[in-house]
């Protein structure tokens, strides 16, 4: 099941960058950033109510908390740097430096979290950072 949501995600990603570019012509990113996170946020805490997952608040440890601020903290710099990239550039090369993110993302697993690297790892990582050379040149 994790993977039909992971391919969900990935599509439901792109279009966000597609549909991004179109809406933020003539607004300022900051601003279509704090539009998108209010949509986001909507979305979010109606799932929250939906699923009544509302009664597990109590339960979450304060490490938890920490972490889940500082994960918030960086999906908000990465969005508004997201945003102001694909304002000034181009989608078709502004998507694929933002999905460096997928080799940074091994590297810090393999380094913090002590998940396995194996060669196949490494060579896809190889294969992405060429391959996002090749598409931004």
């Amino acid at each position: 099941m994790w993977l039909l949501f992971a391919i969900l995600s990935s599509v439901f990603a792109a279009l966000t960058s597609i549909l991004a570019k179109v809406g933020i012509d003539g607004v300022n990113s900051n601003l279509a950033t704090a539009i998108r996170t209010v949509v986001v946020l909507l979305m979010a805490w109606g799932m929250v109510f939906l699923t009544h997952a509302q009664t597990g608040l109590q339960a979450i440890s304060r490490k938890s908390w920490i972490f889940l601020i500082l994960s918030g903290l960086a999906t908000g710099a990465s969005w508004l740097c997201y945003y102001k990239a694909l304002q000034m550039g181009e989608a078709s090369k502004v998507v694929p430096i933002d999905k460096l993110s997928v080799v940074i993302t091994l590297i810090l697993a393999f380094l913090f979290l002590h998940e396995e690297f194996t060669a196949k790892s490494i060579v896809g990582c190889i294969f992405i950072g060429i391959g996002t050379l090749l598409m931004v040149l």
